[in-house]
């Protein structure tokens, strides 16, 4: 799998999938998840909705990951992982890594080639940057079989561009 980095908007990326990191609700919210919701407008929150009504009723376990339609994005699809939020007294790195390995596999069960994932978990779950690209990378530069041929990071700012890049080449 090749492994790409970015800058900017992630709703704007024209790939087979995108990551959503959404919150357990499914039902849209801030940062990346509500960003998503709002350019891919109604058609993936009445898919979120189905969910819940569904397999889904308590919402999506941190960790895990489900697709649907991806509205008016330039994408195929949404695929939404819940990541765990960062504590300094219990190890969930598990579960960061988990989000992205199981975001992977739905888009492989889906066909996809191409995804863009956003840095799960760094924004208001505080996860530091540099580790949660760490995990990040850890997880796509061992694909586990995964048939994803391109997975492309998007990172919100320059400084965390920048971070990535070092990680990247080590």
């Amino acid at each position: 799998m090749r492994i790409e980095l970015a800058t900017g908007d992630i709703t704007i990326e024209r790939v087979d999938a995108v990551v959503n990191a959404a919150n357990s609700s499914l039902l849209g919210g801030g940062g990346v998840d509500g960003a998503i919701h709002r350019r891919g407008g109604p058609a993936i929150l009445e898919e979120c909705r189905a969910l819940r009504a569904g397999h889904y009723g308590r919402g999506l376990a941190v960790g895990k990951a489900v697709a649907t339609t991806a509205g008016r994005l330039p994408a195929r699809w949404v695929i939404h992982t819940v990541g765990p939020v960062f504590s300094a007294e219990e190890d969930r790195s598990p579960l960061l890594r988990a989000c992205y390995t199981a975001s992977l596999a739905v888009a492989g069960g889906l066909g996809a080639r191409t995804i863009a994932f956003p840095l799960i978990s760094s924004g208001v779950y505080r996860w530091p940057k540099e580790d949660a690209i760490a995990q990040a990378l850890t997880v796509l530069r061992d694909h586990g079989g995964s048939t994803v041929e391109l997975a492309r990071l998007v990172l919100f700012d320059a400084p965390t561009r920048e971070i990535a890049e070092r990680a990247l080449t080590v």
